[in-house]
C-alpha cells in the first residue's frame, strides 16, 4: 500500500544510508522519468499578469478624468468665496459708510479686508475687474466719484458650467 503523505507533512531532512549524515530535502522539486520538475510553480502566468495590468489600467482610466478637472474645480469653488466675500465687504462698506469705496485698495486701507486675494484663475491680485455705481445727474454735479459696486474675475476663460469667469 502506497502512503498518501502530503508534501508538507514530509521530513525536511533524510538520513544518507551510505554515510549515514542528514540532508536537507526540497520538498518541492519531484522526479519525473529520470528529470527534476518543480511541483509548484513560482511566479505567475502570462495571462495573470495581464488581467492584472488590464484591471489596473481600467481603474486608472477611470481617476484621470475625475482627477484631470478636480483643480479647475477647487479654482473655481475659491473664485467663488473671493466673489462672494469682497461682495459682502463692498456691501458692509456702503452700510457703514454711506457708499461703495473708490476701490478694492479703499478696503484695504479701512482695514474692511487684511490684502486684496488673488483671483485663482489669473493667479494675480491686479486683474479684478471693479464696477463702479451708476451715478444719478445730481450726484455727479455735487462731485461724487462712482464708487465700486460689484467685481468680478479679469479672467476671460470659460467655466466648467460654460459660463465665462468675468459674468460671475
Amino acid at each position: 500500500m502506497m502512503s498518501t503523505q502530503k508534501a508538507w507533512e514530509k521530513p525536511l531532512t533524510e538520513q544518507n544510508t551510505e554515510t549515514g549524515k542528514k540532508r536537507f530535502v526540497n520538498n518541492r522539486i519531484k522526479k519525473f522519468e529520470g528529470r527534476e520538475y518543480q511541483s509548484m510553480r513560482k511566479g505567475f502566468t502570462l495571462i495573470e499578469v495581464m488581467i492584472v495590468f488590464t484591471l489596473i489600467g481600467i481603474l486608472v482610466a477611470m481617476g484621470i478624468p475625475q482627477f484631470k478637472y478636480a483643480v479647475k474645480r477647487a479654482r473655481e469653488a475659491t473664485l467663488k468665496e473671493n466673489l462672494f466675500i469682497m461682495r459682502k465687504l463692498l456691501n458692509q462698506y456702503c452700510t457703514d459708510k454711506g457708499k461703495y469705496p473708490e476701490s478694492l485698495e479703499t478696503l484695504v486701507e479701512e482695514e474692511y479686508l487684511m490684502k486684496i486675494p488673488k483671483d485663482p484663475i489669473t493667479k494675480s491680485a491686479e486683474t479684478w475687474i471693479e464696477v463702479k455705481e451708476i451715478l444719478t445727474e445730481e450726484e455727479f454735479l455735487n462731485g461724487e466719484t462712482p464708487g465700486v459696486e460689484d467685481v468680478h474675475s479679469g479672467s476671460e476663460e470659460i467655466s466648467l458650467d460654460g459660463a465665462p469667469y468675468n459674468t460671475w
